[in-house]
């Protein structure tokens, strides 16, 4: 039976995107190149920063660069990562009844692993007991590796677990974490794209899960 939950953070729990558009747009300035829109963003993100830095600089831009801009970008979004960010409608409802039912839960991301904790404690934390983010050690999603620290954290089997996200990475790292996977309709993705990389359960609200999860007990 299903007892644990594990979230995606950016595009699941979190409208981080104009806090991000924000933060690449301020490493891009001070390398001199233009600054890409929101709804640009939206399609970068999802592989961690570094990818979506590789897709927002110009064509050519080189990996000496991109590891130039990486700390710009940790400093300037430690700073900035709550300026405009927080839950989405309807999901602290969703995580206080999870809580109430006696569901466990983490959160997993490709964001940098600093900030996926503060983010978490400053939002989350009386729900959300493990939160991970990228570090050194621990291969990124779409590898299961942050899932598999989750639930070994969290004292979960895998057989017991569902994992919720917005995007294709999610969508491959619950399969190859051998989880089934609720994919969120009000994220970074649209429908038609999730159905395209095979997704088949969708949640258009955050009180979506709850009927799901109860079909599946």
């Amino acid at each position: 039976m299903i007892d644990t939950i594990i979230f995606d953070m950016d595009g699941t729990v979190l409208n981080t995107l104009d806090d991000l558009t924000v933060s690449v747009n301020y490493v891009l300035d001070k390398f001199g190149m233009p600054p890409r829109t929101v709804e640009e963003y939206r399609r970068f993100f999802g592989s961690g920063i570094k990818r979506a830095l590789e897709l927002a600089t110009p064509e050519g831009t080189s990996d000496e660069v991109i590891d130039r801009m990486l700390p710009i970008f940790k400093e300037h979004y430690d700073q900035h990562c709550l300026d405009k960010t927080g839950p989405y409608d309807g999901i602290l409802p969703l995580m206080k009844e999870l809580h109430a039912r006696g569901y466990k839960m983490a959160i997993v991301s490709n964001k940098i692993d600093s900030a996926v904790k503060e983010l978490n404690e400053r939002f989350f934390a009386q729900y959300v007991s493990v939160a991970i983010g990228e570090k050194e050690g621990i291969k990124r999603k779409p590898a299961p590796d942050t899932v598999i620290q989750a639930l070994k954290e969290l004292g979960s089997a895998k057989e017991d677990a569902i994992y919720i996200g917005d995007s294709e990475v999610d969508f491959q790292t619950a399969q190859n974490s051998g989880l089934p996977c609720i994919s969120v309709l009000w994220g970074f993705r649209d429908r038609d794209f999730l159905e395209s990389i095979g997704a088949d359960t969708f949640a258009k609200t955050p009180s979506d899960v709850l009927s799901i999860l109860e079909s599946l007990r």
